[in-house]
């Protein structure tokens, strides 16, 4: 799998990418991570990459050409990439778009600054996400959170293909609880069921406890998952 980015602020990405699983999959030749300087696609002496919005307001506006040309040059590297566009406009990044976006060969992030993008941006990049319904400083981080969801998902990665199956929203139930030892800390002792060793009862029991912290945590997605299973019955 291969990420690329599309920043102003490239060296962003130099530290979280190098570090524990990531930093591991990228010696492994698991993972390919290129930053590339937007300045570098813009016109002029001075590199600018924004302009005053048409109309009037307040804060300044990227500009198409710098950034459409970044684009170009991205997919003529990388033919096969899927070019995301990081905007609080963009559709809500869940575990279901990672596992989609986990199927492709090359990711290219675009990430904006200001008040957002030209929007003749849009028609150069195959799909927008947003993270969450605020708005940050930029789309370093909410496309360093989409490329770390994705690259978790890729063949090798983590050390246990399991692990990611078994994951909060894998199938869109809330993770159950988890304990290791001791067996008993500060007089709260780990669920007997667990220490039984009979696997279908942990199954159940595990089970169990998705549904509930689900329903309790997170009424909007065990709504969805409960009308989900009645139309599969």
């Amino acid at each position: 799998m291969q990420f690329a980015v599309l920043s102003l602020f490239p060296d962003m990405f130099t530290s979280p990418f190098a570090q524990s699983i990531i930093g591991k999959a990228v010696e492994k030749g698991l993972l390919g991570i290129a930053t590339h300087q937007l300045r570098n696609y813009a016109a002029g002496r001075h590199q600018v990459t924004d302009d005053t919005p048409y109309g009037g307001g307040d804060g300044m506006v990227m500009k198409a050409e710098p950034v459409c040309h970044g684009i170009e040059d991205m997919r003529h590297r990388y033919p096969e990439a899927h070019v995301v566009l990081m905007t609080p406009q963009g559709q809500r990044f869940n575990q279901a778009e990672a596992e989609h976006l986990a199927q492709k060969q090359a990711l290219v992030f675009v990430c904006g600054r200001y008040e957002g993008f030209d929007e003749r941006i849009r028609s150069y990049v195959d799909a927008e996400y947003s993270i969450g319904d605020y708005v940050l400083t930029g789309g370093e981080l909410p496309a360093m959170v989409v490329m770390d969801a994705v690259a978790r998902l890729v063949p090798g990665v983590l050390g246990n293909e399991d692990s990611a199956r078994q994951d909060s929203h894998s199938d869109g139930l809330l993770e159950f609880p988890h304990y290791t030892r001791p067996a008993e800390f500060r007089g709260e002792k780990v669920p007997e069921v667990l220490l039984s060793g009979n696997h279908a009862r942990i199954q159940e029991w595990r089970r169990n406890e998705q549904c509930k912290r689900t329903e309790e945590r997170r009424p909007d997605l065990w709504q969805r998952y409960t009308q989900q299973h009645k139309s599969d019955n």
